[in-house]
């Protein structure tokens, strides 16, 4: 699923590590989940979307085509 997270991230000048730290999760999710490798959960969507500021929808691009 696609999401704003990187662009986010570096626009308010956050590391990957600082951010896994924020949603207690480790870098590796953070790369994984701006890379588009790996969907969020329920909870980490809602902390990420808590974090920026900004609703869940906002924070990923829900395409339907993709989750056929």
């Amino acid at each position: 699923m696609k999401n704003k997270i990187q662009e986010l991230r570096k626009s308010r000048k956050v590391t990957q590590q600082e951010l896994a730290d924020a949603l207690s999760v480790t870098r590796q999710t953070i790369i994984s989940l701006e890379n588009g490798k790996y969907n969020a959960s329920l909870i980490l969507a809602h902390r990420a979307a808590q974090f920026f500021g900004i609703s869940i929808e906002e924070l990923f691009i829900f395409d339907d085509e993709e989750n056929l």
